[in-house]
């Protein structure tokens, strides 16, 4: 590609405009190659999507939850809600500047280049950049926004200064996303179209990542290896809080075992443990709207899942839920639909993930508030003689 054939395009991605502008430029500059800012995956479905071809298959929730990626999940779920809902209310579906590129291209039989990072990639990455308070407040953020078109004009998005501004918020809301989804990316699509042979090129990409593009293509040797960036990073520095919960079954076993050294009856001590564990478990699922099913088993694994650290109580139970809550692509759809709690209690999605955290933050406040209370730190006056 040669720098000075190249045309970006810088686009809104809930944009009418947007999409005829596309369409224009192709239709009048006839491109040797055009660039659009998709994956395989997210194009895959957007051919799908101009054919006709609706796709409303199950979701293996069950996959997602034994494979511990429930926070990956839901952060993907929020984000295409996030963006759904903002196409709702401007009667603009989100990718139709993509299918616009993809249309004319196809019209004028010229290749198309997928110049974006893997989706799932670019998320694991930003997950691992963030800790448990960063994950919770980018959530709440994106929960708390009403999307409110009345107020703000989707074309002003494309505002170099109006960016400036939305991206400085979105920084200092959360600056680990901020990095991966904005600059790692910048230099991402820079690299995949430097690697295009063709001289004259058009890139389709959202108007947020074209100033730090051409950045990049002005200072190539400052972009990383592509290889480099779709590596995912185990998280720096020492787990305290893993560490942590990991002592907390740890400290229970020791208790008991000094006491029983010590000549302390402990059966009544055991039981108890069983039953508070078993009865906050019950309790977390069923609060959070759990079938009985789900609650009964979420209740009686959660001795077990108390003294093993690598397991949780919610893990069951969201698994025994997904059973009877089949979640199809339309739930993530309605997403964008939903304008209270109630919309949100009628979605599958929404009740497994709560099935899941409601559980575990039952055997939480058993684990952290009542059974030490209630049986260990007594055990701990016995030993000691306190």
């Amino acid at each position: 590609m040669k720098r000075e054939c190249l045309t970006i395009i810088g686009t809104a991605h809930v944009s009418a405009e947007s999409v005829e502008e596309v369409k224009d430029k192709i239709y009048e500059i006839q491109p040797d190659r055009v660039a659009i800012e998709l994956d395989y995956g997210r194009y895959t479905k957007l051919k799908k999507s101009m054919m006709g071809i609706e796709e409303d298959e199950s979701i293996s929730v069950t996959k997602i939850i034994k494979e511990n990626k429930v926070s990956l999940f839901l952060i993907t779920t929020l984000l295409s809600y996030f963006q759904s809902k903002i196409g709702a209310e401007v009667d603009v579906q989100p990718g139709s500047e993509m299918i616009g590129a993809i249309e004319a291209a196809e019209d004028l039989n010229i290749p198309i280049a997928l110049i974006d990072r893997n989706i799932n990639i670019t998320l694991e990455r930003a997950l691992n950049r963030m800790s448990l308070f960063d994950k919770l407040k980018f959530i709440f953020a994106i929960l708390l926004d009403r999307g409110d078109s009345e107020e703000i004009d989707i074309e002003d998005l494309k505002n170099p200064d109006n960016l400036d501004d939305l991206l400085e918020m979105f920084k200092d809301e959360a600056p680990e996303i901020y990095e991966v989804l904005v600059h790692e990316r910048d230099a991402y699509l820079a690299g995949s179209l430097l690697r295009i042979p063709e001289d004259k090129v058009i890139a389709v990409v959202g108007a947020g990542h074209q100033p730090g593009i051409n950045k990049y293509l002005d200072n190539p040797e400052t972009i990383p290896p592509l290889e480099e960036l779709n590596k995912i990073k185990e998280k720096k520095g020492i787990p305290w809080i893993k560490i942590f919960l990991a002592l907390i079954p740890i400290l229970f076993v020791v208790i008991f075992f000094l006491a029983y050294l010590n000549g302390i009856n402990i059966t009544w001590n055991i039981y108890e443990f069983v039953a508070i564990s078993m009865i906050m478990g019950f309790v977390g699922s069923i609060l959070s709207g759990s079938k009985i099913q789900s609650a009964i088993i979420g209740g009686l694994v959660a001795p077990l899942t108390i003294i093993h650290p690598l397991l949780a109580a919610g893990w069951f139970s969201g698994l025994v839920e997904a059973k009877y809550r089949k979640v199809k692509q339309s739930d993530i759809r309605n997403l964008a639909h939903i304008e209270g709690f109630k919309d949100l209690w009628n979605n599958n999605i929404f009740r497994i993930l709560l099935v899941v955290i409601g559980t575990n933050l039952g055997v939480s406040i058993a684990t952290l508030v009542i059974l030490p209370s209630k049986v260990f730190i007594p055990l701990f006056l016995q030993i000691f003689g306190g």
